[in-house]
């Protein structure tokens, strides 16, 4: 038992898998940035990427399984080969489906086609701007990273998103804190983006920081881990645990492996039936009753407000 599993019994609680909504292609850890926070420590330099045969034998299961939605990740999901044939194939079997793109990928020198590309075929962008300051952007994400996600969301507003299709940036705390209230920050972004650069979303995601990675090596080189593990366990809110992703999303790996969420998946979670679970194994229904695996990382989604990929639950 873990500390997580822990709370889960205090409050007479079980995290149990319901029906599949979501299939989260994570098509492999390649990217254009190196983020200070990234749960998939993702680099320009990492080179597992999801081949031909995975990709198609994953298509062939959205198309015999019609998900509602395919959440398509990385690393920058953008730069692997099956990227369009994800949008494609998620859009021909009537998925909702969502890019989670890092905006400067757009301004990537062969990518400036991305904006007209997912509008054409009403891809719902979920965008990462973690603050809406240039030196708290820079100091996380990189140099010269606040001025390129501009760039891009203008790029992204002119293809008609923010108006006509949906765009929704992502914010995380820069350090060993838990996001603030969703509502006002959401507020906050607007005003300060429409004021100083003309530009216009739908919604903002606060997410809490994951204990994984390179925070997790950060909060342990600046003996901050036991202080944000005691932060996250004191701030445990059992009412958001029917609403966690885990139990209506699958998190893919690049070479097609099965998983409760992308951060199990980063710590190599796989899920199992006598042997390691591949996507082409199950049906929804099979998946759906399942006990879901848990680690001490967890808290990190059940803190204050609670944390998904679509930001906090209450």
């Amino acid at each position: 038992m873990n500390r997580f599993t822990e709370k889960l019994s205090e409050h007479g609680l079980a995290l149990q898998r319901g029906k599949l909504q979501t299939l989260q292609i994570n098509v492999g850890r390649k990217c254009n940035q190196a983020c200070r926070h990234c749960h998939v420590d993702a680099a320009p330099w990492r080179t597992e990427m999801m081949n031909q045969e995975t990709a198609l034998r994953i298509g062939s299961w959205i198309n015999e399984n019609r998900p509602a939605i395919v959440d398509i990740t990385g690393g920058a999901p953008e730069l692997s080969d099956y990227f369009k044939y994800f949008v494609q194939t998620g859009k021909d079997a009537g998925c909702h489906v969502i890019d989670r793109n890092n905006l400067t990928i757009i301004e990537t020198n062969g990518y400036g086609y991305l904006p007209e590309f997912l509008a054409e075929h009403e891809v719902e962008v979920i965008a990462s701007l973690p603050c809406y300051s240039k030196e708290n952007v820079d100091k996380q994400r990189g140099n010269h990273v606040f001025e390129k996600s501009i760039a891009a969301l203008k790029k992204l507003n002119a293809a008609g998103y923010g108006t006509k299709l949906p765009l929704n940036l992502v914010y995380n705390p820069l350090g060993a804190s838990l996001p603030g209230p969703q509502e006002e920050l959401e507020t906050d972004y607007k005003e300060v983006l429409l004021r100083e650069f003309g530009i216009v979303f739908n919604k903002l995601y606060a997410i809490t920081n994951q204990p994984i990675a390179r925070f997790a090596t950060d909060l342990r080189e600046q003996g901050k881990w036991e202080d944000y593990m005691e932060l996250l366990a004191s701030h445990f809110n059992p009412g958001t645990v029917e609403g966690l992703m885990c139990r209506s999303t699958i998190s893919i790996g690049w070479m097609g492996e099965l998983f409760d969420c992308d951060f199990n998946q980063m710590l190599g979670m796989q899920m199992r039936n006598s042997k390691p679970l591949y996507l082409w194994d199950v049906t929804p229904e099979e998946l759906e009753g399942r006990e879901i695996q848990t680690g001490i990382h967890c808290l990190a989604c059940t803190a204050g407000c609670g944390s998904s990929c679509t930001g906090a639950m209450q």
